[in-house]
C-alpha cells in the first residue's frame, strides 16, 4: 500500500502535468485579444465574449482591465487568466502588442512555458511580430501559429506559410487548412483529428457541427463542401504532404517545428481545433535555469520569480500585486518564504490567482501556475523566492530605453504622491527612472512614447499627482561596467563625461550618450570600460 507522502507526491506530479502556461503574442489588431477572450468561452470561464458588437455597443475585452485600454482600445499590460479546460488547469498570460510596451512582453516571456503567435491574415507577418518572435527562438520555447480573421480576404494560405517560415525564420507544419477564404469561406480541414468544421448560416458566425471525414476522397467532402472546394482541398492536402514535414512532438518541444493553425477568433472558428490540440501537445512546465543550477518542476522544495507587478489594480484600495510564476514545489498560503535579495521571511496570508481583474485567494499553487502577492514595496522585478536555498532566476533584465525626458512636477503641492507615484510605477517595469548625478534631476526612459501618456494618466488617476514632460537629446542608456578598469580611468570618465552620468533605480551607474558618435569615441578613449545596452551582465 502507497504511503501518505507517496500519494502526495503522486498527486503532486499529476498537478504539474496537467498544467499549460503559455503567452499569446501578436502584432497590434491581429486578433490577440479577441482569441484571448474565446480560449476563455471555450473553456467555459465566461459565459459571453466582451469582444462581441452589439448592434452599436463594444463591450471591452475581458482582459484589458487598466482604464487606460479602455480609452485607447489597446492592451497595455500583460494581464493572467486561469482556467480549467477538460482536465488541464490552463494560464494564460495575454501580452500587449503595441511596441511601446514591448518590454512588458519581453518579461512575461520569462514566464510561459510555450507560446501561441496569432498573424492576420490579410497583413501577415508585421514587425512587430518578427521582434517577439525572435526573443522565443532564442529562449527556444515551443511556438504555435495561428493565422486569423480567414472570414476577410486576405493573403493565401501557402503564400503565408512560406511568409512565416522566411520573415520568422521558423519550420512549420500546418496542422489545419482553410477550405476557401474570405467571402468564399466554407470552413476548416483539421489535419490533426481528421475532421471538418463548416459555417453555416448566411452570416458565417454559426459553426455547424464538425463532420468526421474517413477518407477525404469519399463523395460525402463534394457534398458538404462542392466538388469544386472538395477538389480544391484534395490537391491542397497532397501538397502539404509532399512540402511540408510530419508533425513531430519533441521537434516543437525543442522550438525546432511550429505547428499552423487557421480559423477566425471573432466567428469562434478554428479556436476549440487550436486549443484541443494545445492541451495535449504543449509542454507542462518546464525546468529553469537560475544563476546557481537548473531547477527542475518537479523539485519539491518551492521556488518562484517576479516578473511583473502592478500597482493598483484597484484604485479603490491602493494595492500592488506582485505577480510570481511557481517555477518548482508548491506555494502555500501562511507559510514564511525566503526574499532572497532582501535575505528575509516573509508570509503571504492571502495570494490570488486571476482571472483577469477577478482575484480569488488559494491556498496551494503548483509549479507553472502564477501567482499575485499583495506587496507594500518588497519585491522588484526579478526577485527570487523560495523556502531557504539562495538561487538567483536568470532573464528579466531592463533594455536600454529608446525615448527620454525630464520629468517635472506640476503641483507643488502633491511632490510627495509624485514621487511615490513615480517609484511604484518604476517598480511595475512601466519605465526606467535615472537620477543624473550633475543636479540629481530625475530622467524617464521608456521603449516607446506611448509611455508618457500612461504615466501622466496613471500618476493622476491613481496618486492625485501631475506631472509635466521636458525632451532630453540621449542617444542611449548604457551600464558602466568598469570591472576591468584602473580606478584612474574610472575617475577619469567620471570626471571627463559627469554632465552625461546618471544612476538607475537599483544604484548602478549608467552613461546616457547623446549620439552614437559620442558613444564611439567614449569606447575609444576608456578601452577598459564596458557600456551594456541591458542592465543585466555577467
Amino acid at each position: 500500500m502507497l504511503s501518505l507522502h507517496q500519494l502526495r507526491n503522486m498527486n503532486f506530479k499529476e498537478e504539474i502535468k496537467r498544467r499549460r502556461t503559455f503567452g499569446i503574442i501578436s502584432h497590434p489588431d491581429a486578433g490577440k485579444t479577441t482569441l484571448t477572450e474565446k480560449l476563455l468561452l471555450f473553456g467555459g470561464a465566461i459565459q459571453e465574449a466582451g469582444a462581441v458588437k452589439n448592434n452599436k455597443i463594444k463591450k471591452t475585452a475581458t482582459s484589458d482591465f487598466m482604464e487606460i485600454e479602455r480609452q485607447r482600445g489597446i492592451s497595455v499590460a500583460t494581464s493572467v487568466l486561469a482556467f480549467e479546460y477538460n482536465t488541464y488547469k490552463i494560464n494564460i498570460l495575454d501580452t500587449p502588442g503595441h511596441k511601446d510596451f514591448a518590454e512588458d512582453t519581453f518579461r512575461t516571456l520569462t514566464a510561459v512555458d510555450s507560446v501561441i503567435v496569432v498573424i492576420d491574415v490579410a497583413k501577415g507577418v508585421e514587425e512587430q511580430t518578427e521582434k517577439l518572435v525572435e526573443v522565443c527562438r532564442m529562449r527556444n520555447i515551443p511556438m504555435i501559429v495561428f493565422i486569423n480573421k480567414m472570414d476577410r480576404e486576405g493573403k493565401d494560405a501557402f503564400d503565408l506559410l512560406d511568409e512565416v517560415e522566411q520573415k520568422l525564420g521558423l519550420r512549420v507544419v500546418p496542422l489545419s487548412f482553410p477550405i476557401g477564404m474570405g467571402y468564399d469561406f466554407k470552413g476548416i480541414y483539421n489535419i490533426w483529428e481528421q475532421n471538418i468544421n463548416l459555417f453555416s448560416g448566411s452570416e458565417k458566425t454559426q459553426i455547424s457541427d464538425t463532420v468526421k471525414i474517413e477518407d477525404i476522397n469519399s463523395p460525402d467532402l463534394d457534398q458538404l463542401v462542392g466538388a469544386k472546394s472538395a477538389n480544391t482541398l484534395r490537391e491542397e492536402l497532397e501538397l502539404i504532404e509532399e512540402v511540408y514535414p510530419s508533425f513531430d512532438r519533441d521537434s516543437y518541444l525543442k522550438g525546432d517545428l511550429q505547428p499552423v493553425f487557421f480559423g477566425s477568433a471573432l466567428n469562434n472558428f478554428g479556436v476549440r481545433e487550436l486549443l484541443d490540440c494545445f492541451v495535449s501537445i504543449a509542454p507542462s512546465p518546464l525546468p529553469k535555469q537560475s544563476e546557481e543550477r537548473l531547477v527542475d518542476s518537479a523539485e519539491e522544495d518551492f521556488t518562484g520569480f517576479v516578473f511583473k507587478i502592478h500597482a493598483n489594480m484597484d484604485p479603490n484600495h491602493r494595492d500592488r500585486l506582485a505577480f510570481v510564476k511557481v517555477v518548482s514545489g508548491q506555494f502555500k498560503r501562511n507559510t514564511p518564504y525566503l526574499h532572497v535579495r532582501h535575505n528575509k521571511k516573509l508570509k503571504f496570508s492571502s495570494p490570488n490567482a486571476f482571472f483577469a481583474e477577478k482575484k480569488q485567494i488559494v491556498d496551494v499553487s503548483y509549479p507553472g501556475d502564477i501567482i499575485g502577492l499583495h506587496d507594500t514595496g518588497n519585491f522588484k522585478i526579478g526577485d527570487t523566492l523560495t523556502e531557504g536555498e539562495l538561487i538567483h532566476y536568470k532573464g528579466v533584465p531592463s533594455f536600454s530605453p529608446e525615448h527620454f525626458r525630464y520629468i517635472n512636477n506640476a503641483d507643488p503641492m502633491k511632490a510627495k504622491q509624485l514621487f511615490k507615484g513615480i517609484d511604484q510605477l518604476m517598480d511595475e517595469g512601466v519605465a526606467q527612472l535615472f537620477t543624473l548625478n550633475l543636479n540629481g534631476r530625475k530622467v524617464i526612459g521608456t521603449v516607446g512614447a506611448l509611455q508618457y501618456e500612461v504615466i501622466q494618466y496613471r500618476l493622476e488617476h491613481e496618486y492625485g499627482a501631475k506631472c509635466s514632460y521636458e525632451s532630453l537629446n540621449v542617444y542611449k542608456a548604457c551600464w558602466v561596467d568598469g570591472r576591468k578598469a584602473d580606478p584612474k580611468e574610472m575617475d577619469e570618465f567620471k570626471t571627463v563625461k559627469q554632465r552625461f552620468l546618471a544612476v538607475d533605480k537599483r544604484g548602478q551607474l549608467v552613461f546616457l550618450a547623446d549620439s552614437s558618435f559620442s558613444l564611439q569615441m567614449t569606447e575609444q578613449k576608456y578601452p577598459n570600460i564596458t557600456f551594456h545596452y541591458t542592465s543585466e551582465f555577467e
